[in-house]
């Protein structure tokens, strides 16, 4: 089923509206994928983004989607290709670091909601003129970070984002605080190192403490 460049926006609203961050998740075993997801999302995180960076990842996805209450989504979509790969592995959204025609429409004709990165006016114009005010900011910290974000909103407070790309603890709040930003992505809540010791218990420890920081 093909998806309108409105109701994509409106589902990324949805999506993004779940949690105050989506965890940017790159999974190189697809045997901690479940047990990963289920740690997120018992700690309030429901929103995932696995990112096509690995082998393991259309599995992952795959592995996530069986996880109650969760939403998988499939982020560095690049391709046509990828696009295709993904909606058959499960993956609910779609996330990319920019955007092209092509990756638009094949979205588009997946019926998959597409969270296109934008760094600049410019860009999410073009986006905005599309017909697409669900945005990823990226990469944040690099292209100005929370004082550009908000730089970009006063002109342009129809589109919201979501930032992505040096977004830590640390910094955050300055962009959860920002009227343009409806949510934050962010790797912090599952580091490598406890992905690989299993230490679940801890990853929703961090999950729980990242679920409220838009409060």
């Amino acid at each position: 089923m093909s998806i309108t460049p409105k109701q994509a926006s409106k589902r990324n609203r949805e999506i993004c509206g779940l949690a105050p961050i989506v965890p940017v998740l790159v999974v190189e075993d697809a045997s901690t994928a479940r047990p990963l997801a289920e740690a997120l999302v018992a700690g309030g995180l429901p929103a995932l983004e696995v990112t096509l960076r690995t082998p393991a990842a259309l599995e992952a996805i795959a592995e996530m989607a069986k996880v109650k209450g969760g939403v998988v989504g499939a982020g560095t979509l690049i391709t046509p290709k990828d696009v295709e790969n993904a909606v058959m592995a499960g993956a609910r959204f779609g996330v990319s670091p920019g955007v092209t025609d092509a990756l638009l429409a094949a979205c588009e004709a997946h019926g998959l909601p597409l969270l296109a990165g934008a760094a600049t006016a410019s860009e999410a114009m073009q986006m905005l003129a599309r017909g697409y005010d669900v945005l990823k900011f990226f990469p944040a910290e690099a292209s100005g970070g929370a004082a550009a974000l908000k730089a970009i909103g006063a002109p342009l407070p129809q589109i919201s984002f979501c930032p992505t790309g040096g977004v830590s603890l640390n910094n955050a709040k300055d962009y959860l605080r920002l009227p343009n930003v409806i949510c934050a992505g962010g790797s912090w809540v599952a580091p490598k190192g406890m992905v690989a010791a299993a230490d679940w218990a801890g990853i929703e420890a961090l999950a729980r403490e990242a679920s409220t920081l838009g409060a």
